[in-house]
């Protein structure tokens, strides 16, 4: 059985992948740095080489900024999508304001070039102090600060919609699982009815010898079921061989009246078939068959593939039946057909039919995994 799905806590919530945001911070600065210096070089502008030391340092300043917001988000991932989004455009706030320091600094402080005294003093015409022009240059790097803070909170949103979905497909796994139990179950409770039924009356006859080799056999029928995976598949031949052990229990009480006729090429022996999924239509084959006639019926069970499909098929050949005898609810023949909706999401079909002198077939129709398909 599948464990049940583990809360989410601070600790175990789902989180941006780690490498991929460090690597996207990397890329960021490392665009801002070659792009930056292709612009600088097409202008022609003067002393790029030693630009370039320049322009690494408040690279690497950069860096460690955008790092210091990761951290933050990272410790606030828990929280709410338009909580993190709040946190990333305001702690681009003094990042950015504390990059265009370093910016001003490095570029217009520190032995500047002189192009970059021509930019300084173009700038200090249009602004009393330095504090004005580093908000000038705060609010153009705001952006391109935020937009990284932005990015990594769609990461974050990615990876909890990839935990959604496995959770989801998870249930959905668990509720198929738990259907097809639940729909597997009702068979073994109605089977043991009718027998225990039947082997009431055979001691109430004194057909003790009879009664003895119906409990033998219904004990090896319900050791070999119980023993298997209620919602698994299994050979068809395993399948077969546990109709044969129905069959003949129930040939003790029909000994004159039940002949069994199984149709299987042994190469579809192995092919994968949702256990027990014949045993509702055998065991209606008895019920409003054998039971019912008054002459001997043959129950035949038959397997084909066609293309990527198995065709299973239930049949009898009742012939004439006992007017006394009440209808059928069609318990099994839903039974079967809900069964295969769930465990072949649609793929699968049930169709049924009285056939010419008044027999009754049942036809299951389900898709042949392709790993069977290669090995036949």
């Amino acid at each position: 059985m599948h464990a049940p799905a583990i809360p989410l806590t601070a600790a175990s919530f789902p989180r941006a992948d780690r490498k991929v945001a460090l690597w996207s911070i990397l890329g960021f600065w490392a665009a801002y740095y070659v792009l930056n210096t292709i612009r600088m070089a097409v202008a022609g502008e003067e002393g790029q080489l030693v630009m370039l030391p320049k322009r690494a340092i408040v690279s690497v300043f950069g860096i460690a900024l955008t790092l210091g917001i990761y951290a933050l988000l990272r410790a606030l991932e828990s929280r709410s999508v338009r909580v993190l989004l709040a946190t990333a455009f305001a702690a681009a706030i003094p990042a950015s304001i504390a990059y265009a320091t370093c910016n001003y600094a490095v570029f217009y402080l520190m032995a500047p070039q002189e192009t970059m005294m021509r930019e300084m003093m173009h700038m200090q015409a249009k602004h009393s102090t330095a504090m004005s022009e580093i908000t000038e240059l705060a609010v153009s790097w705001y952006f391109f600060i935020a937009a990284w803070g932005v990015m990594y909170v769609a990461l974050s949103y990615a990876a909890r919609m990839a935990l959604a979905e496995r959770q989801a497909a998870l249930y959905r796994a668990q509720a198929q699982s738990a259907q097809l139990r639940a729909l597997r179950y009702q068979i073994n409770p109605h089977f043991l009815f009718n027998t225990l039924n039947s082997l009431s009356t055979m001691v109430l006859k004194g057909q003790n010898d009879e009664a003895e080799r119906m409990i033998a056999n219904l004990a090896n029928f319900f050791r070999t079921s119980l023993t298997s995976d209620a919602a698994a598949d299994q050979p068809l031949a395993d399948e077969i061989e546990m109709q044969r052990l129905y069959l003949g229990i129930e040939q003790v009480r029909f000994p004159a009246r039940l002949i069994v006729k199984v149709d299987v090429p042994q190469m579809l022996l192995q092919l994968p078939v949702p256990a027990m999924i014949l045993q509702p239509l055998v065991e209606n084959a008895i019920k409003h068959g054998v039971a019912r006639s008054i002459q001997p019926v043959t129950i035949t069970i038959r397997a084909r593939k066609e293309g990527a499909s198995l065709h299973l098929s239930v049949e009898d050949d009742a012939k004439a039946v006992s007017p006394a005898a009440p209808g059928g609810t069609g318990v099994g023949l839903t039974n079967v057909r809900e069964r295969l909706a769930a465990r072949f999401d649609g793929a699968a079909s049930v169709s049924a039919t009285h056939t010419p002198g008044g027999g009754f077939r049942v036809d299951l129709v389900m898709p042949v995994p392709a790993m069977a398909l290669i090995d036949g």
